[in-house]
């Protein structure tokens, strides 16, 4: 399957904040095989036909390449899509640096693609045996730990970044989880507030509230080269 079937779910002609330091197109790929219940891309969640074609947003690219320094493929879960080394190669021969967003769901997959990524943004959710609380999938926890232990023994430059509702993870659980990164050598977090907008699940958006005291936020911190708390 070449990168002409990619399966695009949306584009953000211009963004700064989703590839730090770039100016970058972000291209939204369909597919996620977990559900979690905070998502706010659930309409990525199904891989569908749509409106857009690879074809279309390369056409949108060579236009702006003057103005851009990135693509970063983001989702839905990009991973999945077979398409998706093809179109990193089209990017980077347009002299464009590739990003990558991932749930960190197929550790096969994100190997395939790392030697072509210059930045990636990846989600841990959960203490990796709690999982499942979060995703909705059993075992859930080990793809991630082995996409995180990939992507730390890759060198790339990446930002790791949890996801936060009282509901799902307790104040304890994710200050464990932090030393759990801290040691297994990531540099860069940061914790995402949980937000409502696009949020599906009724009963988080009623239960969202404060999970991390500054006493903890300040001892995360103090683990990693650079920590940021923002919204999700």
């Amino acid at each position: 399957m070449g990168a002409g079937e990619l399966r695009v779910g949306g584009i953000t002609a211009f963004t700064a904040t989703d590839f730090p330091g770039k100016l970058a197109a972000a291209v939204f790929i369909q597919g996620c095989p977990w559900r979690c219940g905070y998502c706010h891309n659930p309409h990525l969640q199904l891989r569908q036909h749509g409106p857009l074609t690879w074809d279309s947003v390369m056409a949108l690219l060579v236009r702006r390449a003057d103005l851009l320094d990135g693509v970063v493929f983001s989702g839905g879960e990009p991973t999945m899509d077979p398409a998706l080394p093809d179109a990193m190669v089209a990017v980077r021969e347009m002299g464009l640096a590739v990003g990558l967003h991932t749930a960190c769901i197929y550790p096969r997959q994100l190997k395939a693609v790392l030697p072509m990524v210059d930045w990636v943004g990846f989600d841990i959710k959960a203490p990796f045996d709690a999982y499942q609380r979060v995703t909705g999938v059993f075992g859930s926890g080990e793809p991630a730990r082995a996409c995180m232990e990939m992507i730390v023994d890759s060198g790339v430059a990446h930002e790791c970044r949890t996801t936060l509702h009282p509901a799902l993870l307790s104040e304890a659980e994710v200050e464990a989880l932090a030393g759990t990164l801290a040691d297994a050598g990531v540099r860069n977090y940061a914790i995402q507030t949980f937000r409502a907008q696009g949020c599906a699940d009724a009963g988080l958006n009623a239960t969202a509230g404060v999970v991390m005291g500054e006493a903890a936020l300040a001892r995360i911190a103090a683990r990693f080269e650079s920590f940021v708390l923002r919204p999700a």
